[in-house]
């Protein structure tokens, strides 16, 4: 059984002094607004509304937290990139999120989400930049990856991990799709190894 297959809603926030107690075992979803992180996250498990998904990018606007039991949450951070949205709230995101990313005990890995059509944009490089000094795992997930044929898909699967070397080290690249639901199991079996107790 997976471990997401009981995820529950438990908090949304969109303050600092908002977020849970820093205790237990976190695992974040990021990507640009328009990755298909919800798609994502719905899939995996195997709900159909656990996350908000639109046709209009950057809905996520606060970060989500789902209860997956033992204290362990699954985290659905702002989606970066196309939001049409103020200034201000903008950099309001951004703080929020790296601040996230750097300073939060719980947060044991993070799942990045990248259209495999424009993978590694300025933004997800920055992402990167800000969470890979922390020295915890990263999984990326290709989504959409029934967009490209299988050859276009191994490919810039291929690409992709030989670009992230140049982060310092080897990270997990899947490619991935919530429609015919390709690297589902992959990306079950790696993201819940993030969850699992580092040595």
């Amino acid at each position: 059984m997976s471990l997401f297959q009981h995820a529950k809603f438990f908090i949304t926030v969109n303050e600092w002094a908002g977020l849970p107690m820093d205790a237990g075992v976190e695992v974040a979803f990021a990507g640009r607004s328009n990755a298909g992180k919800s798609s994502a996250i719905n899939v995996l498990s195997n709900q159909s509304r656990l996350a908000f998904t639109s046709k209009t990018p950057g809905r996520t606007q606060h970060i989500n937290f789902f209860s997956l039991g033992d204290q362990r949450f699954l985290v659905d951070l702002p989606g970066y990139g196309y939001a049409k949205v103020p200034l201000a709230v903008k950099h309001h995101w951004q703080n929020l999120l790296s601040d996230y990313l750097v300073a939060r005990k719980s947060l044991r890995g993070l799942v990045v989400l990248m259209d495999i059509r424009h993978p590694l944009t300025d933004l997800d490089r920055q992402l990167l930049g800000w969470f890979l000094p922390s020295g915890k795992p990263v999984v990326v997930l290709l989504t959409k990856a029934d967009k490209l044929a299988r050859s276009a898909r191994l490919q810039v699967l291929r690409e992709v991990s030989e670009n992230l070397v140049e982060f310092g080290k080897r990270l997990e690249v899947i490619a991935f799709s919530s429609v015919s639901r390709e690297g589902l199991d992959a990306a079950d079996a790696a993201i819940t190894r993030l969850y699992q107790p580092t040595a």
